[in-house]
């Protein structure tokens, strides 16, 4: 799903739901539903830095699939207007593990590494215990398959808040 139809979605789902106040949490776990779809945790260590962690598989039918692991620290600056709403920034790094079927794919390393940069849109529920982000992941991919800089990473994320 590309970037623009996520952030459609996320406003659409959070202009639907102005009523629903939000309110702070300290960790939550679930799904990113995007480039790559992962299982995401993420905790606060402060007030407004958190640390998500992430690992997701992909798989396409031309012949390869990755599984990958990763994490990013993010700061976290609420918006006023609306309470549980916080835009985030950060980065962190990821590596990324290819597996090839076919001869026409130039395999090159089966393993690579990425820098990660984070921008993105954060919002808890207050009376439901459900957090939602959307996010662009800029992407530099260090070696591999994927050599060099990759912008179609991002994701919209759903998580149960843990208490």
């Amino acid at each position: 799903m590309k970037i623009k139809n996520l952030l459609f979605l996320a406003i659409l789902f959070l202009g639907c739901n102005f009523a629903a106040q939000a309110q702070e949490y300290n960790s939550a776990i679930g799904l990113r539903l995007g480039y790559p779809t992962s299982v995401s945790y993420k905790t606060f260590l402060s007030e407004k830095g958190a640390v998500e962690a992430f690992a997701g598989f992909r798989s396409f039918s031309i012949g390869y699939n990755w599984f990958n692991i990763g994490a990013m620290y993010q700061v976290h600056n609420p918006i006023s207007e609306l309470d549980g709403l916080s835009w985030y920034y950060g980065g962190g790094a990821s590596v990324y593990f290819w597996s090839y079927k076919n001869n026409f794919v130039d395999a090159g390393s089966s393993t690579s590494f990425s820098i990660l940069g984070a921008l993105g849109l954060d919002y808890k529920f207050k009376d439901a215990p459900i957090n939602v982000s959307l996010d662009w992941v800029p992407t530099f991919f260090i070696n591999g398959y994927r050599n060099g800089f990759a912008v179609d990473y991002g994701a919209l994320s759903v998580r149960y808040v843990l208490k």
